[in-house]
């Protein structure tokens, strides 16, 4: 497992209040859960696996987000998506038994489970509940990468792909306010870029169009999108 900074558990997973996604369990399967997991606190930037490296175990995101991304021959990275708390992270390589598909890191400070190969196997063959589980985030990971393709392989220019990525964002994670949809973006503008397959200046000189017609507002890693109606205009798929 990488280093963690701080091996103080914060929490419980039966006491936990905000159990989502892949936690989303029954009280005798969370017990279950609690038996088998290690948990520890990782800084920002921290890598959970790498691409390519045999599939020891899977980790589930308590709190935090981390990205997943994939890379070419020639150094190319592609960011496929970002994953939020209450995820299950490596569960085809290990069902599989083959070697990670994507590497996974951190993006902010994350509690995060990590429960050895053979005894998430050996859960999720005696407990229902728990298989469930691991069947409905498989689902959605895939229904989720069918829209991205659609969403992003269907895109005819970059402004586009661009408009799509903030529009699911403010429909995924935006707040409502008074003067528009407020996002917390935690992605540098290179990351952004790898989201979308193009370059940072692109997406740096996009950004800056359109603050420049006031269709967003950007205040460190708050961005307020002020005119949804011109993001949508510029969605032709």
């Amino acid at each position: 497992m990488p280093t963690p900074y701080n091996l103080q558990v914060t929490h419980n997973c039966s006491t936990c209040t905000h159990r989502e996604n892949f936690c989303a369990m029954s009280t005798e399967s969370v017990s279950m859960l609690e038996r088998i997991k290690f948990t520890a606190m990782y800084p920002k930037g921290s890598l959970l696996f790498v691409e390519g490296e045999p599939a020891r175990g899977v980790f589930v995101l308590c709190s935090g987000k981390v990205k997943l991304t994939t890379s070419s021959s020639e150094g190319r990275t592609l960011i496929v998506r970002i994953a939020s708390p209450g995820e299950l992270l490596g569960a085809s390589a290990v069902l599989l038994q083959k070697t990670y598909e994507m590497s996974v890191e951190t993006i902010e400070p994350c509690q995060i489970n990590f429960i050895r190969a053979e005894e998430f196997l050996a859960w999720i063959q005696n407990d229902r509940g728990a298989m469930m589980s691991v069947a409905r985030q498989l689902s959605g990971d895939y229904y989720a990468a069918q829209r991205e393709i659609r969403s992003f392989g269907l895109a005819q220019t970059t402004t586009e792909k661009l408009a799509r990525l903030m529009l699911n964002w403010c429909d995924e994670n935006g707040e409502k306010t008074a003067s528009g949809t407020r996002l917390k973006v935690l992605l540098t503008h290179e990351e952004i870029a790898q989201m979308i397959g193009t370059t940072r200046e692109t997406v740096t000189r996009l950004l800056t169009s359109l603050r420049a017609k006031k269709v967003i507002e950007v205040k460190g890693s708050t961005v307020n999108v002020m005119r949804m109606d011109t993001l949508e205009a510029m969605v032709t798929v």
